[in-house]
């Protein structure tokens, strides 16, 4: 099995390594000795040799099944094999569901839900063929709550959430484990890259609402957790001989939130965010 092989045996693929969560993810795990390819859609192809102890940074477009395929088939040539896959690629827009055209719905989707459906696709062969290997799906308490004014986001993630759950039992035969980790806020730039819907502003219906919302959302972001703290996690997880379905990480009231909703009467825990987020 793949957590058996030592850190500088184990191949690893993280999808969005550029920044925020997944660039914390690679440069610990390439610090702590494993084979890490990183991807980036603005990254040279073939890549630039890193420093030591640094990830490889591959070009990757998780919205093109070409890009891909041409990675992962970059990987196997480089190492003969590829025991780890972290589908951390991905963005957020902001806007009311009225207020979102099917085609930023689309552009949503295209990246949190079908890119990560691209990778997983693209990886399994090889790891069916090695008859082991890891799949980690990066979702989010998003997509176990969803947030007002982030509806398509939260929908991108409980779809993640879907996949992922379906797909550790299909795969199981095969000797290859999937696991989710479902981070809460972090102070990444995952906020300012933040988009916002074309009708977002004052000729919204939604725009009071909206506005307050997404100032205490990301108020929450900046005094998030630290994205090391996913990559410290990530590792442990990797070690592992035996993944648990999910795993949760980030501030202990969001967590405990995530917790309640699988108890808390429906009514009672909708009121709760309503109060939360000042929703009339």
């Amino acid at each position: 099995m793949a957590q058996k092989r030592r850190p500088e045996e184990t191949v690893v693929l993280i999808t969005g390594a550029s920044s925020g969560i997944g660039k914390a993810c690679a440069e610990h795990l390439a610090r702590r000795g494993y084979q890490v390819f990183g991807t980036s859609r603005r990254a040279p192809f073939p890549p630039i040799p890193p420093l030591p102890g640094q990830p490889i940074i591959l070009q990757m477009d998780v919205t093109r099944d070409e890009s891909v395929q041409q990675a992962v088939d970059f990987i196997v040539r480089e190492t003969g094999r590829l025991d780890v896959a972290v589908n951390n690629a991905g963005f957020g827009i902001a806007g009311a569901v009225e207020d979102t055209s099917i085609e930023e719905a689309k552009s949503q989707m295209e990246t949190n839900f079908f890119g990560v459906l691209r990778v997983c696709r693209a990886v399994l062969p090889v790891m069916r063929e090695q008859r082991e290997g890891l799949i980690v799906n990066i979702s989010s308490l998003g997509g176990v709550i969803s947030l007002p004014f982030q509806a398509l986001y939260s929908a991108s993630k409980f779809a993640v959430e879907g996949l992922t759950e379906a797909l550790r039992l299909e795969v199981r035969p095969f000797g290859i484990r999937v696991t989710l980790i479902e981070p809460g806020d972090m102070h990444t730039g995952f906020t300012d890259q933040r988009v916002r819907v074309a009708a977002w502003g004052v000729a919204s219906a939604y725009a009071p609402f909206a506005e307050r919302v997404l100032q205490i959302v990301e108020t929450d972001e900046r005094h998030g957790g630290a994205p090391e703290t996913v990559a410290v996690l990530l590792e442990r997880i990797l070690r592992s001989p035996n993944p648990l379905p999910r795993y949760r990480v980030g501030p202990a009231f969001q967590r405990l939130a995530a917790v309640l909703k699988g108890f808390l009467p429906d009514r009672l825990f909708e009121w709760a965010l309503a109060k939360y987020y000042r929703i009339p």
